[in-house]
């Protein structure tokens, strides 16, 4: 039932329902934070080489933000500040050599001002990925760039395991690095500040961290080193958060920690684990940053598989689950991509089932509100089809990122025009008059009936997300079919992503004739399948650009077609493919009615090539799973996925 709108609910807009009172599919859930990161050091991903020019350099991030709306992600963690140097023109630190080669040599451009602007442009969130302390991968001082601060300050570095630091436990060094950092925030517009687990360094082979002089200089009321180590630490934590809230306090806080930060055998808070504690080995109290509130969000590296003898995925989640239970920091979870399908990595990690089954135990947890994968090369490498598998089980429809604390919602937009035409249906509206609006969301409802709250609750209704500019907006829906007709609502977000009440409905109708809609394996958000799907071109006979196939096999694994149907009632339903004599003699074809799923048995050995009729079924209304092709046959032979059309008798 519809919920009527409140008395301060503008006139002719809809109020957007909570999630929690509407049903709607957990596997496609409208808010959730997906994101990469987009690594810098060494070239890990880009630059992809040093000495690239600034156009090539360009030319290589838009293809990553390609590829993150590809996956239909929301945000990019991208390292700006990877060995106290810089991706922007500081006046604190010289440039970065993994833009050059040279560490002080200018890129020709301004990286970050070009990163943060093309991010939103997609509307990406931009979080800007920051190390606090590393100084150089190596330990000479002499090969920094000469106007570095290190050099002009060598009692603040540290030589450690190969690697020059700057040492944690000087007043002016914590001062100095926040200093550094906020200049990019104060001058950028960054959605968020990104540290990830390093902070003092791990242990290494040489002892341990050498800055006992420095604990007897400024150490005073610490019974033990360790102590004071957590403590500079968590002062650099504590107020850099509170120097980013006074400047801009719709910048978030984030921290990608170890994932382990005390084991239950040596705390009792602790989780049940015994690998490395990041609380006694790099001194980074994690949870105590949780508890105060220091932070916006956390993102533990959870780099284990489900089951793991040491450290068990299943048991960090549920661990790192409880301890943000009672807060307001959000909770992701650092996904171990650069594992999946990667030689030399354990027996899990060639299963393309791994990375999917952590992010489906993630439901039984609603405090993690989503995931960030390490790293961008290996979620474009998709080894073993992990990350297609990801996209096709969790990220199916565009997803809205969690809303943060503070802020407000803006008042809703005015949606003027929803015209078709030869590109599509294209939308045009106006800013609201209240409120700060930073992005906008675009609604697609099958049909020309009233709109229910819930219906913009679930996120097949959701077809994109829009970044703000200036007070007009638009939107071209390309997948809108010619014959279906369409109601079209826009709501505002804030900065932290708070959402206004719906505008006005726009409806637009089919054009003229009976309805009908084909969808294609190659559908945009039309078709899903696992990774155990593969995909041919062999026969000519296929419809469209190539065709999806598997072996037949007694498990629950069908490939759907899904499709946007504006009207209850009887459609006919044709499949095609293209026939083979060595194909499955009873290939089972789900059908997904109003009264209940119904199998179909098509001999795909034969008749391909055209359409063929499957039979006329009765489907609501909206956009859903409609046919399915199962691989559950005890019939040998390949069972093919093409394509499908439904027509409205």
């Amino acid at each position: 039932m519809a919920t009527p709108p409140s008395a301060t609910t503008p006139p002719g807009t809809v109020p957007v329902a909570a999630q929690a009172a509407c049903v709607t599919d957990p596997a496609t859930p409208k808010r959730q934070f997906r994101g990469m990161w987009i690594a810098s050091v060494a070239n890990i991903d880009w630059p992809s080489r040093t000495g690239l020019t600034a156009a090539a350099q360009q030319a290589e991030y838009r293809g990553w933000l390609d590829l993150a709306k590809q996956r239909r992600m929301n945000a990019v963690v991208v390292q700006v500040r990877p060995a106290a140097d810089a991706f922007w023109p500081s006046t604190y630190e010289p440039w970065s050599q993994w833009l050059t080669g040279t560490q002080g040599g200018n890129p020709g451009y301004d990286p970050m001002a070009f990163m943060v602007a093309e991010a939103h442009a997609r509307n990406l969130e931009f979080h800007a990925w920051f190390n606090p302390y590393r100084v150089a991968t190596h330990t000479d001082l002499t090969k920094l760039a000469a106007s570095h601060p290190a050099r002009k300050n060598p009692g603040w570095a540290v030589a450690y395991n190969g690697q020059l630091y700057y040492n944690p436990g000087i007043p002016a060094v914590r001062a100095f690095v926040q200093t550094a950092m906020m200049d990019a925030v104060s001058r950028y517009d960054i959605d968020a500040v990104h540290w990830d687990d390093y902070f003092y360094p791990y242990p290494g082979s040489g002892g341990g961290f050498p800055d006992q002089a420095t604990y007897a200089q400024y150490g005073a009321g610490f019974s033990t080193i360790a102590d004071w180590r957590r403590n500079n630490v968590n002062l650099l934590v504590q107020e850099m958060s509170a120097k980013i809230r006074a400047a801009k306090p719709w910048v978030k806080l984030g921290v990608s920690p170890f994932g382990i930060w005390r084991n239950a055998g040596t705390d009792p808070l602790g989780s049940r684990t015994t690998g490395l504690q990041s609380y006694d080995a790099i001194y980074a109290d994690t949870r105590r940053w949780v508890k105060q509130g220091w932070i916006d969000y956390i993102a533990p590296q959870i780099y284990w598989q489900i089951g793991h003898p040491a450290a068990d995925y299943a048991e960090l989640v549920r661990w790192w689950s409880e301890t943000v239970n009672g807060t307001t920091v959000q909770l992701l979870v650092g996904q171990a991509t650069y594992r999946a399908g990667a030689s030399g990595q354990d027996a899990a990690w060639q299963d393309p089932a791994e990375l999917t089954d952590h992010l489906t135990l993630n439901r039984a947890y609603p405090r993690i509100l989503g995931d960030i994968h390490f790293s961008a090369k290996d979620v474009r490498a998709d080894r073993i089809g992990a990350v297609s598998r990801v996209t096709t089980d969790h990220y199916r429809r565009p997803a809205l990122a969690p809303a943060g604390v503070g802020g407000a919602a803006p008042a809703a937009p005015n949606l003027t025009s929803a015209v078709r035409g030869t590109g599509g249906v294209t939308l045009n509206w106006q800013r609201g008059a209240a409120g700060s609006t930073a992005s906008y969301a675009v609604y697609r409802l099958p049909g020309d009936g009233s709109v229910d709250p819930c219906d913009l609750a679930d996120a097949r209704n959701l077809l994109g997300t829009v970044r703000a500019s200036g007070s007009t907006g638009t939107f071209t829906d390309a997948t809108a079919a010619a014959g279906s007709t369409y109601r079209y609502l826009v709501t505002a977000l804030d900065r932290l992503h708070h959402e206004s009440p719906a505008s006005n409905a726009r409806v637009v109708t089919g054009t003229g004739g009976t309805f009908s809609v084909i969808v294609d394996n190659t559908t945009t958000g039309g078709f899903t399948a696992a990774a155990t799907w593969g995909t041919s071109s062999y026969l000519t006979a296929r419809y469209g650009t190539n065709y999806r196939f598997a072996e037949p096999q007694a498990v629950s694994d069908p490939a759907w077609f899904s499709a946007t149907l504006p009207a209850a009632g009887s459609y006919r339903v044709e499949v095609w493919y293209p026939a083979d004599p060595g194909y499955n003699s009873a290939t089972p074809h789900l059908v997904a009615t109003a009264n209940g799923t119904v199998t179909a048995s098509v001999d795909q050995r034969s008749g391909g090539g055209q359409w063929r009729v499957l039979g006329t079924y009765d489907f609501a209304a909206g956009t859903r799973q409609v046919v399915g092709v199962s691989r559950w046959t005890s019939t040998q032979g390949y069972v093919v996925a093409d394509a499908v059309r439904l027509t409205r008798l």
